[in-house]
């Protein structure tokens, strides 16, 4: 614990909070980076949907999506309040995009 002694619970909270706040920055970097990933994947589907003419909201595809992580999220324990609320909002928003871009 840094040298932090359990007579100063306060610091030795402070340390603590430190080390797993720098642990959900890591976590949100990479976060990040998976968006980064996904925002290019979007970009391709973009170029495909227009040659096509898809558009951009597929609501069979959308409801497929969030029932697969939200599954997942399941087996792992994870809120699947939560993990349904991330996706579709991540999904509207690719929507959005989507349709800005296919005009």
């Amino acid at each position: 614990m840094g040298g932090v002694t359990p007579a100063d619970p306060e610091a030795a909270a402070r340390v603590l909070l430190a080390e797993a706040r720098a642990d959900i920055d890591a976590l949100d970097d990479q976060m990040v980076d998976l968006l980064i990933q996904r925002v290019a994947v979007v970009e391709r589907v973009l170029v495909i949907k227009r040659q096509a003419g898809i558009p951009a909201l597929l609501p069979e595809r959308v409801e497929e999506v969030v029932e697969r992580v939200c599954a997942r999220a399941r087996a792992a324990g994870l809120p699947e309040d939560l993990t349904d609320a991330l996706w579709r909002r991540l999904i509207q928003w690719t929507i959005d995009y989507e349709n800005e871009r296919l005009v």
